[in-house]
């Protein structure tokens, strides 16, 4: 029967941690990005221009039929080659940023669904009245639907939020050190990979597990 060390994982928790860091600021500035464009994205679905609603949708369409490993590896190729076209010299631009415009870019699609559907939640009496009152489309949609939207929808955005938390582990394809590939790294250093893994796996189910029970109650909370 094979008996588990977990003595070394003490000693590396600093490198761990550090991972860890990494790991949540990626995660941090990828929702940030990533709703601001899945809104954008959301209302050009919505718009009655043909042209912005077929691009919103197409785009939707296709970053949710293709694997995000696959345009993790596209991204950390194709960034730096596009600075290049852009710019006309070569521009370094590192595993961390390419990474983050691919879960930018990538997880939009995603919160766009979600924004699209916060927004027609919202009765067309709230945007009638808004335009009773003089408000332009950009006010009504910036004042009134969008803040309200955005409160029914919190638990849905958390919770693709936590998928992305778990999704991140993905970078180890570009050779990021976030924290699960920190933790399989210095598990093959001391020779103890299978209780590093062990140790990386019980995080992340700790931080998804406690992460999810705190929207489910915010969510009651939202439905009452």
């Amino acid at each position: 029967m094979m008996a588990f060390d977990f003595s070394q994982i003490g000693p590396s928790l600093p490198g761990l941690a550090d991972g860890m860091w990494l790991t949540l600021k990626l995660l941090a500035l990828a929702v940030a990005g990533g709703v601001a464009i899945g809104t954008v994205l959301a209302l050009a679905r919505l718009s009655s221009h043909r042209l912005l609603s077929g691009f919103a949708k197409a785009y939707v369409n296709i970053f949710r039929s293709v694997p995000l490993l696959l345009v993790i590896t596209w991204f950390y190729f194709a960034v730096p080659f596009f600075l290049r076209w852009i710019t006309g010299s070569d521009t370094p631009v590192g595993a961390f940023t390419s990474c983050l415009v691919a879960f930018m870019l990538f997880e939009a699609a995603y919160y766009c669904e979600i924004v699209r559907a916060g927004i027609q939640s919202i009765t067309r009496g709230q945007i009638s009245a808004a335009y009773a009152l003089g408000m332009t489309y950009g006010q009504a949609m910036r004042l009134v639907v969008l803040p309200q939207a955005f409160r029914k929808m919190t638990p849905l955005l958390l919770q693709q939020s936590i998928i992305l938390f778990q999704d991140t582990s993905l970078v180890y394809a570009v050779g990021l050190m976030d924290f699960l590939n920190t933790a399989r790294s210095k598990g093959d250093i001391v020779g103890l990979p299978h209780e590093f893994l062990l140790f990386a796996g019980l995080v992340y189910f700790l931080i998804s597990f406690g992460a999810s029970s705190l929207v489910k109650r915010l969510q009651q909370r939202l439905t009452v």
